[in-house]
């Protein structure tokens, strides 16, 4: 289904009873709503909430910023270590904005928003900017752009800043389960099977390279969020792998102690994914905070 927000076309699926709490799910750098696993949906509508994931702008079968250019990091990391307004095709801000316009086209006042990686950046944004549209606030695997930070792995990063060898389908596709297996939970492996299908139906349903490059630079433009963060009042969970070699759980930390009230579940043996052995893990910790909000 597509709805028309914020100026632009955003690609959604909904789950469950339009009249059960909703819950908004927004996914990560370069990933398309189906990243958000069905049986995660799936068994969050089972506990009575109204599920909706979406396409962010710029990948899946959202609008896509054609013609816009993609930003060298060098350099925009360069204009902002000296003062200067990043130029980038859009912001982090906006991508909230895009979030908030969803709930407007679904005609949704609040809504439980939840994020992960990037996708977290952007709910926290949502909630700071837009508290009388959110019910809870749950954070995944993301940070607060605090440059003090310790960085990714060595390995972890590679894979994030490699591209495929050619933009053929088999180059696309090994590239895909080479980054999964890499920053995917040690102690809740996929085979190699598993994870070439699921990449395989991503490829098949959209493959647009240009549009992680742009999502990268407004991750990087956005810089540090605790100032902005801090101003939450929503009920909030922050959810972290301890074994995360892409976004390291004091990333997770930083987050919650920016966060006023703001709860961490630290997950053993959890990397940069979603396996469904710890599906329930993730949503139990969710429905702590969902709980306390009042009903819509």
């Amino acid at each position: 289904m597509k709805a028309q927000a914020n100026g632009i076309e955003i690609e959604y699926e909904t789950f469950g009873e339009p009249t059960d709490p909703p819950v908004l799910l927004i996914m990560g750098l370069a990933a398309q709503l189906t990243r958000w696993p069905l049986p995660f949906v799936e068994q969050l509508a089972a506990r009575g909430y109204f599920v909706i994931r979406y396409d962010n702008r710029d990948i899946g079968l959202s609008t896509k910023f054609d013609g816009a250019p993609v930003p060298e990091l060098p350099a925009l990391i360069g204009a902002m270590m000296i003062g200067q307004k990043p130029d980038v095709p859009y912001t982090l801000n906006d991508m909230a904005a895009d979030a908030v316009g969803l709930l407007d086209a679904l005609d949704i006042e609040r809504a439980h928003v939840m994020g992960a990686s990037m996708g977290g950046m952007i709910a926290q944004l949502v909630a700071a900017e837009y508290p009388d549209r959110i019910l809870s606030l749950t954070s995944i695997m993301s940070s607060t752009g605090n440059p003090n930070l310790p960085p990714s792995k060595p390995e972890a990063m590679a894979v994030l800043m490699s591209r495929p060898t050619s933009g053929e389908r088999d180059a696309v596709i090994a590239h895909g389960v080479r980054t999964d297996l890499v920053i995917g939970s040690p102690a809740y492996p996929s085979d190699e099977a598993t994870i070439r299908a699921r990449v395989e139906r991503d490829f098949e349903r959209m493959n647009y390279p240009a549009g992680p490059g742009r999502q990268l630079a407004a991750v990087v433009a956005n810089g540090d969020r605790r100032a902005t963060i801090a101003s939450i009042t929503a009920p909030t969970m922050v959810i972290h792998g301890t074994d995360d070699p892409l976004v390291l759980v004091e990333c997770g930390r930083d987050t919650a102690a920016a966060i006023p009230g703001a709860r961490i579940t630290e997950v053993p043996g959890m990397g940069h994914n979603l396996p469904d052995a710890l599906i329930p893990t993730i949503l139990d910790a969710f429905e702590e905070v969902a709980g306390q909000t009042a009903p819509v």
